[in-house]
C-alpha cells in the first residue's frame, strides 16, 4: 500500500542524523556574495518576470538570482548529479531576511526544496532543520513528507508555517491560481470544498510545476500538477506564506 502525504498529528521524530561537514569546494555548488548595488541593479534590470522564469528553469539547473537585504546572492546549481553522494545543500543555516521582498523569499524557499530532490519520502519526516526520521511506517527512513518539506523550505527564510498541512493552509494569504509564483504552497484535498480533507501540499516552481514529497516509496521530485487529471480534481487552493 502506498501511503499518501497526509501528516498525522503526533509529533514526528527529531532523530536526525548529524550533518555532514561541507567540503571547501564542491562542483555544481556555489554561493557567491555580490555587492549590494550590483545585486539591486540585477534585480531591477531583469524584472520579476525574468526572475520567475529563471525559477522555472531550475528544473534544468539554471541560475537563480535572489536579492537580499544588504546585498544579493548568485546561487548556481548545475545539476543534482554534481552534488553526489547526497542532495545539494546550498544555503547556510541562517539567511538574512530583513527587508527581503516576498517574491525573493519565495525564490529562496523553492530552491531550498529543489536542493532536496532525491531525498526519500518519510511519513512524519522532516522539519526546519532538514530531513529526519519519521513516525510509524516512516520511523526507519530519514527524509521528508510533504508538509515537512514545505516547513523546511520556508524556515530557510525565517518563516514558520507549522509542520502539518492544517496550519500551513492558514499560514498566509490565499492566492488566485492565476497569480502563482515560485515558493507558493499548492494544496490538494480529497474534497476540494472541505479544507479539513487536505492531504497534500507542494511548493510551486512555476504556474504548472511543483516540488514535493509525494508518497511512501518515492523521493522529493518535481512534477507537473496543472493539467494532471488527478491533481486538478483535488486542487483546493494556493497559499503564500507570510512573516
Amino acid at each position: 500500500m502506498r501511503h499518501r502525504c497526509r501528516r498525522s498529528q503526533p509529533a514526528r521524530s527529531r532523530l536526525a542524523s548529524p550533518r555532514r561537514p561541507e567540503p571547501a569546494s564542491t562542483p555544481g555548488r556555489t554561493l557567491q556574495p555580490l555587492a549590494a548595488s550590483r545585486g539591486a541593479r540585477l534585480i531591477a534590470e531583469t524584472g520579476l518576470a525574468s526572475i520567475i522564469a529563471a525559477a522555472a528553469g531550475l528544473m534544468g539547473g539554471v541560475v537563480l538570482l535572489a536579492g537580499l537585504a544588504g546585498g544579493a546572492y548568485l546561487t548556481a546549481t548545475t545539476s543534482t548529479a554534481m552534488c553526489d553522494p547526497g542532495p545539494c545543500e546550498q544555503f547556510p543555516d541562517v539567511i538574512p531576511i530583513e527587508g527581503l521582498a516576498g517574491a525573493e523569499r519565495g525564490l529562496i524557499a523553492v530552491q531550498a526544496a529543489l536542493n532536496m530532490r532525491g531525498v526519500p519520502y518519510s511519513w512524519g519526516g522532516g522539519g526546519p532543520d532538514g530531513p529526519s526520521f519519521g513516525i510509524q511506517h516512516g520511523a526507519r527512513i530519514r527524509g521528508f513528507d510533504c508538509s515537512g518539506l514545505a516547513e523546511y523550505a520556508w524556515a530557510k527564510v525565517g518563516v514558520r508555517i507549522g509542520g502539518h498541512t492544517a496550519p500551513q493552509w492558514n499560514a498566509g494569504a490565499r492566492i488566485p491560481r492565476s497569480q502563482i509564483r515560485p515558493g507558493d504552497l499548492i494544496f490538494f484535498a480529497r474534497d476540494p470544498a472541505r479544507p479539513a480533507t487536505i492531504h497534500h501540499v507542494g511548493i510551486a516552481v512555476d504556474a504548472t510545476h511543483m516540488v514535493h514529497a509525494p508518497s511512501t516509496g518515492s523521493t522529493v521530485r518535481i512534477d507537473t500538477w496543472a493539467g494532471d487529471p488527478y491533481r486538478e480534481r483535488q486542487f483546493i487552493g494556493v497559499v503564500r506564506p507570510a512573516l
